[in-house]
């Protein structure tokens, strides 16, 4: 039976990586995993609380509404009005989806198709790339290797690059993917470069789409802008806000789409033919999250940056120098030199071989990724500190 759309799909590296991964772990190692981005910390516990009374109440077990139910779009409004000072309509600006890969991936249908281009990062979180493609489109590489860890100045090499994929593109692209605090490169922008690349989609006529997955997730000061913050970005700008990370609640798939509202009108009525929503339960739990829990976000951070500082200070104890980002969950580190020729799907696979640690390489995330490794800060300190003597003992030419 031939297949469509799968097959044409490459090899999934982070795949290749669990199997080792898993096959190490049966054979009794003990593999500390650096790799994969899965949040290990507990959700809030007054969603975990209010989840398991609203699943008690058998009215919360029948379909629920697709778009979300109203309490919780209006959770997500407050939010942004408190955090950002943004306001939104909760219902014609607000769409839940279930997750936020779900809510980009489906949005792309709504956006692009067969002969249409979109503009994405390279490196990227491998469902930027292929949510286009899944939708048909083509897509455009925007560099983002060389932007830097100075949020200023790191706005301004992205203008630079979105303008020449831009030109270089025929036809023009519809859609620009953007991720601030980026993952993997961890590169941050300011609220000056976010309202420069909203003047330049308007300018263009491209629909900026930006996953916001890492909103709360920044240290040393920094404050991640959203590209709603931006006055008139509602013309031209989406915004895809996920609880998974601020909140520590990956499994539960509860994120949103916000923004323009004949856009947000398109995704509602897509997925009106395609889901019932999150189970209501969640969606109640998620609620009672951002109204009753929100300092929790802080308490996340203080321990991804306490890890990010262990991981950091450890590898640069060794010799190997990895820069302290200032956002994300995650520390992107070019592969030594003396190992550099292995390439960073050899270079991980020796890691877990010699050092028992699971790391992400680099050209997972596309082309632009490879020379470099993601560590995810998903073990403890202690963990951490076991990695680094373990990566000290495989790794003598440091």
């Amino acid at each position: 039976m031939e297949l469509r759309r799968v097959t044409s799909l490459p090899p999934y590296v982070f795949s290749e990586m669990n199997g080792l991964k898993l096959a190490a772990r049966r054979a009794g190692r003990d593999v500390i995993d650096l790799g994969f981005g899965n949040p290990d910390i507990a959700s809030p516990e007054a969603a975990v609380r209010k989840l398991a009374e609203a699943a008690f109440n058998p009215r919360n077990h029948r379909y629920s509404a697709s778009r979300g139910i109203p309490k919780l779009r209006q959770a997500i409004c407050d939010l942004y009005a408190r955090r950002f000072g943004v306001e939104l309509d909760p219902e014609t600006e607000v769409v839940s989806t279930i997750g936020a890969k779900e809510g980009l991936s489906h949005l792309m249908w709504v956006l692009v198709g067969p002969g249409d281009t979109a503009l994405v990062p390279s490196p990227s979180y491998p469902i930027h790339i292929y949510a286009p493609l899944f939708a048909g489109a083509d897509v455009r590489m925007v560099r983002l290797e060389e932007l830097g860890r100075d949020e200023s100045l790191a706005g301004e090499v992205l203008l630079s690059n979105l303008e020449e994929a831009w030109r270089s593109a025929w036809p023009k692209p519809r859609v620009a993917i953007l991720s601030f605090p980026h993952n993997p490169t961890t590169a941050c922008i300011d609220l000056a470069a976010m309202t420069r690349l909203v003047d330049w989609a308007r300018e263009r006529e491209v629909i900026l789409v930006h996953d916001f997955a890492y909103s709360d997730t920044a240290f040393d000061g920094y404050r991640p802008p959203s590209v709603l913050e931006v006055p008139g970005a509602k013309e031209t700008a989406l915004e895809l806000y996920t609880l998974t990370k601020s909140f520590s609640m990956a499994g539960w798939r509860v994120a949103f789409l916000l923004g323009n509202a004949e856009i947000v009108a398109g995704l509602t009525t897509l997925k009106s033919y395609l889901d019932y929503g999150t189970f209501q339960p969640i969606q109640i739990a998620a609620t009672v999250a951002m109204n009753e829990a929100a300092e929790y976000p802080a308490q996340v951070n203080a321990v991804y940056r306490s890890r990010r500082d262990a991981l950091c200070d450890g590898l640069g104890r060794i010799g190997w120098e990895a820069s302290r980002p200032k956002g994300t969950m995650f520390v992107w580190a070019a592969i030594p030199e003396a190992y550099k020729e292995m390439g960073s799907l050899e270079f991980a696979k020796f890691l877990l071989a010699e050092a028992d640690v699971a790391t992400s390489p680099g050209v997972g995330f596309g082309p632009g990724g490879e020379g470099y490794l993601r560590f995810a800060l998903i073990e403890n300190e202690q963990r951490i500190a076991q990695a680094v003597r373990s990566l000290r003992r495989a790794l003598p030419k440091l």
